[in-house]
């Protein structure tokens, strides 16, 4: 499945040497090997080895099939050298090899006690007795910052595990700690493993436990079968398979231990496995699938390593995410594994780690990650390939980001292909998928132009068998059980989304599952009925999210909202995925706008063609929006479907009004029977649609607002009457025209609703309606059938005499012109024209002498009286009750009137009744000299009784009312004075001119504080007392 590690050989005993490797140590350049005799070989790596192995490390190998390690110029002899071998370096066997490098010390294990050795003689510096029977220690090195100064030092501590207590050393630098600690556990401890800098895990016999050596906690670790812990926990994963160790006399597999990255610890016993955190705490993860116990584990960033079966030698490496098996590698007899410690390094320092068997040691070289990524993207195991890339440093790959979204590209690939929709389309959008790439997996009735079966058509009728489909991508069945890796198998490996976008494939040889099961490719059938539609359902949210994201960058008329992708020279998120999204490359784009319009055309005709396919009834919403659908697809569509309704819809977002209201007219003649789109018969269609027409697009509106007009004019007068801003913003002038033209009571209709209701004072507007009132009434007198909205002369006649008395905007010469004078019917007419002119007494003699009604005059002139009074100035109130005949006094309305009734003009006769009535209501309201010259000495007094008495009662009133004034005026100067003088009313109760304070013998002055006496003294306004030559002190002072 992947190779990603290549075992190279670097030391290997010759046939004839007894010797056997008991452990082994790297550090720099040197290997030092521990053997059963109680030597140590000291070897050194070829310097051209390292350049090599570095070459490898980093990830530039020039080898791009990785088929075997990289050549270099000089080629050496051996990768190693023997430098020197150490003779009894230690009576026994030496088990176990560590190094303190900050303090140039070796540590070795041997014959049950820990020795300490200078690390470049070798010799023999101090044997820890205290260790007497240890039986495995731990060393760890880590960089720690001093509480107090905050200087980083570097903090070796060593653990020795003796049966069942645990000493600790611990190094400052190269300064050893004189405090050792001592710790005593439960049981026997069989291994130890440092998961921090402060924490150590203990494998018993029984269970493990984590002890942090600053707080002496020691805690217990709780997991399933054999990993130990509380009783009652659940038993091992194969039941009582582990048992047949210990019943059967095996030897009992030791308690394995290793931290993986992000705190991340792995406790292995049997074939049982546990993921715990550095505190301690169930992960919760499932365990690995191992049919038989480890000899050891480890952690070669970013792998989980592991020594299968020591009898045969296998290195199993998988991924610590998703514990897949990914690599199986056969290393005869290897039973030790020496990983290189990372804690004081970058995490993916010393990747190449050794493996040793009793006689030979190999060095585990890793291939470029990028390598190994391209291996798991050519074999199908895509979820792997992801995995990976999330837990490798960005520094370690060329693009992480590139990387990262062409493999999850093609597993959406194949997650379609596999009928996962959901997940695809969701995947796709996650990862910014070009719109082209994911619309062209779809058949040409969503995806028109753009997709390729055609292509497919043509291949599968020449029977080829190249496993190629219409939407370009090759899929595998599912067919692993619950503890394989879940993946789909890929037969396409696109590194680069150009070749993604084109569709190409690579055959690829079959290759088995992770567990080396077959998997069979299949061949993806055509997507239809169902699966279709399944399919088009989820694109529907892909392309609805692809909208959002353009509509951050496109206004509704398809201008840009800011000229490019770039602000300050960089991108946001949002910004970078719509960069995807159209396919740039990481430069300033000048086609950025060109680019973006086409591809939001795109999206909305497709996300048109889904909606006509899958859900039909929200093809109309889209149109109700702003779309860039591309107007040709959506009228041949809803034309075929019949859907004329979404269609008027489109043509208005579209702004195609003429087409939209052409095929309203063409459905608003069709007679009533007809199956055919229902709605749009009749006029009411087209009337909704001109109200939501502008008033610029009036030449439009009046074209077709003529038919739904003759054919229904009450509703079809909603095109201007609705309490719309488009119907009040028309051109006036321009709509009254055109209603004149059909019907003028149409007209009145609508200047009626502009000046009563919208209150438009254009002189014009009312001069035009006071004209057709008076055309209405000249068609009824000449007997002109009536319109269905006319009414009778009566209800014309008092809109127009409404009109004029209301109104004053009108031009009174003018509409007097049109008024005949010798017209009865105009009289009244006349006269409120005269009225609005000033001419009060031609409209007098109108009212006395033609239409003689002593009412209307009386009633004229209290209405000229009462507006005269407002407008005027304030007079004294006997000019206002009883006027006199003072030079510039103006003459009255009733004296005109009375003028009219007693001194006639020529061919009238006076007429006494009105002018009594007038003198008894109104007489105070005349001139008194006026009125008598006017009055006839033939007329008797007693008939004037009623005007005396009004003169009378008028002067009473001016007398009294003077009175009451005077009475008031005097109660307020009273007030006045006794406010002066006494201070009533005044605020603090300060009594003004009539102040007055009370010297006694004791009182003081307040600023010198002696006794006032007789002196002359100053009173402040709040009643203080001082001298006043200590006031005067005090204002020069100020």
């Amino acid at each position: 499945m992947l190779s990603a590690f290549k075992p190279r050989s670097l030391v290997e005993l010759k046939p004839r040497d007894k010797s056997r490797i008991e452990s082994i140590l790297a550090y720099g350049d040197r290997l030092l090997v521990g053997l059963n005799n109680g030597n140590l070989r000291i070897y050194r790596i070829n310097e051209t080895f390292q350049v090599e192995e570095g070459e490898e490390e980093n990830g530039s190998s020039k080898d791009d099939d990785h088929d075997g390690p990289v050549v270099p110029s000089t080629t050496p002899e051996k990768p190693t050298d023997l430098l020197r071998e150490q003779e009894r370096f230690s009576r026994y066997k030496i088990e176990q090899l560590a190094i303190i490098k900050e303090a140039k010390l070796l540590v070795s294990l041997s014959g049950g006690y820990v020795s300490i050795h200078d690390v470049q003689s070798y010799d023999l510096q101090e044997q820890l007795t205290r260790t007497k029977g240890a039986s495995s220690f731990s060393v760890t090195s880590n960089i720690v910052n001093d509480p107090e100064t905050g200087v980083p030092s570097i903090v070796s501590r060593l653990a020795v595990a003796i049966k069942r207590k645990i000493l600790l050393w611990a190094w400052l630098d190269m300064e050893l700690s004189t405090d050792t600690a001592e710790i005593t556990l439960v049981s026997g401890i069989k291994t130890l493993t440092w998961v921090s800098g402060t924490k150590l895990v203990a494998g018993l016999s029984s269970n493990y436990v984590i002890i942090d050596i600053e707080t002496m906690e020691i805690t217990d670790l709780v997991g399933p079968g054999s990993i130990g812990g509380a009783p009652g926990q659940e038993t091992s994963r194969l039941g009582v398979a582990s048992m047949s160790y210990i019943g059967m006399g095996g030897i009992v597999p030791k308690p394995l231990a290793t931290r993986l990255s992000n705190g991340q610890i792995l406790l292995a016993k049997d074939i049982n496995t546990h993921f715990v955190d550095i505190g301690g705490n169930s992960l919760g993860r499932k365990q690995i699938p191992w049919n038989s116990a480890a000899e050891a584990v480890g952690y070669s960033y970013p792998y989980l390593l592991a020594l299968q079966d020591s009898s045969k030698g296998t290195l199993e490496v998988r991924n610590p995410e998703t514990l897949s098996l990914l690599q199986s590698i056969s290393l005869p007899s290897a039973s030790l594994m020496h990983i290189p410690q990372p804690n004081i390094s970058l995490a993916h320092a010393g990747k190449g780690f050794l493996v040793a068997s009793d006689r030979v040691i190999w060095r585990m070289e890793a291939l470029s990650y990028d390598s190994q990524i391209d291996e798991l993207v050519e074999n199908g195991y895509l979820d792997e390939a992801i995995s990976l890339i999330n837990m490798l440093e960005d520094a370690l790959l060329k693009s992480k980001a590139g990387r990262m979204r062409g493999v999850k590209l093609q597993k959406a690939q194949s997650l379609f292909v596999a009928q996962k929709y959901r997940d695809s389309l969701d995947l796709f959008a996650e990862v910014s998928a070009p719109p082209e790439a994911v619309i062209r997996l779809y058949p040409k009735i969503i995806a028109g132009d753009l997709s390729i079966e055609e292509e497919q058509e043509a291949n599968e009728s020449s029977g080829d068998e190249s496993q190629k489909q219409s939407n370009g991508v090759q899929a595998e069945t599912e067919a692993m059980s619950s503890e394989d890796l879940a993946a789909n198998r890929n037969s396409m490996y696109a590194p680069s989304l150009k070749s993604f976008l084109r569709g190409k494939t690579d055959a690829s040889s079959d290759s088995g599952s992770i567990r080396g099961k077959s998997v069979e490719n299949v061949r993806g059938k055509r997507l239809e009925g169902k699966d279709l539609k399944a399919a088009v359902r989820e694109l529907q949210g892909y392309l609805a999210d692809v909208r959002r994201r353009f509509q951050r960058f496109l206004n509704p008329d398809g201008s840009l909202k800011v000229e490019n992708l770039y602000t300050n020279g960089n991108t946001d998120e949002f910004t970078e995925s719509v960069r995807l999204l159209l396919g740039s490359g990481n430069d300033e784009d000048d086609n950025f706008e060109v680019r973006l319009r086409e591809t939001a055309k795109l999206v909305d005709t497709t996300l048109f063609r889904a909606h006509m396919y899958a859900t039909p009834s929200l093809a109309g919403s889209l149109f109700r929006i702003a779309n860039f659908c591309d107007p040709d697809v959506v009228m041949e569509k809803l034309e075929e479907t019949g859907r004329y309704n979404d269609l008027i819809d489109f043509y208005f977002g579209k702004k195609m009004h003429r087409r939209a209201l052409e095929l309203l007219w063409k459905f608003g003649h069709v007679e009533t029977g007809e199956d055919s789109a229902p709605q749009l018969h009749g006029p009411k269609r087209t009337i909704a649609y001109l109200q939501h027409l502008s008033p610029e697009m009036i030449d439009l509106i009046l074209e077709f607002a003529e038919w739904p007009l003759r054919m229904d004019p009450n509703l079809g007068m909603e095109i201007f009457l609705a309490d719309t801003e488009n119907a009040e913003t028309l051109p006036r002038q321009q709509v009254v025209d055109f209603l004149q033209s059909i019907d003028a009571t149409l007209a009145i209709r609508y200047l009626e609703h502009v000046i009563e209701e919208l209150n438009d004072m254009s002189p014009d507007l009312h001069q035009r309606l006071l004209l057709l009132y008076l055309e209405q009434l000249q068609n009824h007198r000449e007997g002109e059938p009536e319109s269905e909205e006319g009414g009778t002369l009566a209800e014309w006649m008092e809109k127009f005499l409404t009109m004029l008395k209301t109104s004053s905007q009108y031009s009174p010469a003018r509409m007097l012109d049109r008024l005949h004078r010798d017209d009865p019917d105009l009289f009244e007419a006349r006269a409120i024209v005269f009225s609005k002119m000033g001419q009060h007494r031609q409209a007098l003699e109108i009212y006395v002498f033609k239409l003689k009604d002593p009412v209307k005059a009386e009633e004229y002139c209290n209405h000229v009286h009462i507006t005269e009074e407002a407008g005027a100035v304030e007079r004294s109130l006997s000019q206002r009750v009883a006027p006199t005949d003072a030079d510039d006094a103006r003459p009255t309305i009733y004296l005109t009137l009375l003028s009219l009734y007693l001194s006639p003009p020529h061919d009238y006769q006076p007429q006494y009744g009105p002018a009594l009535d007038i003198l008894a209501n109104h007489g105070s309201r005349l001139p008194a000299n006026s009125t008598l010259n006017l009055i006839p000495e033939t007329l008797p007094v007693q008939e004037l009784e009623f005007y005396f008495r009004g003169r009378i009662r008028a002067a009473n009133s001016i007398v009294n009312e003077a009175r009451i004034v005077a009475g008031l005026q005097k109660g307020q100067n009273i007030r006045t004075q006794a406010r002066l003088l006494l201070g009533e009313g005044s605020i603090g109760g300060t009594k003004a001119r009539n102040r007055h304070v009370t010297i006694t013998e004791e009182r003081v002055c307040g600023i010198c504080h002696k006794r006032l006496g007789g002196s002359v003294i100053s009173v402040f306004p709040d009643n203080s007392v001082v001298h006043l030559g200590c006031a005067n002190r005090l204002n020069a002072a100020a």
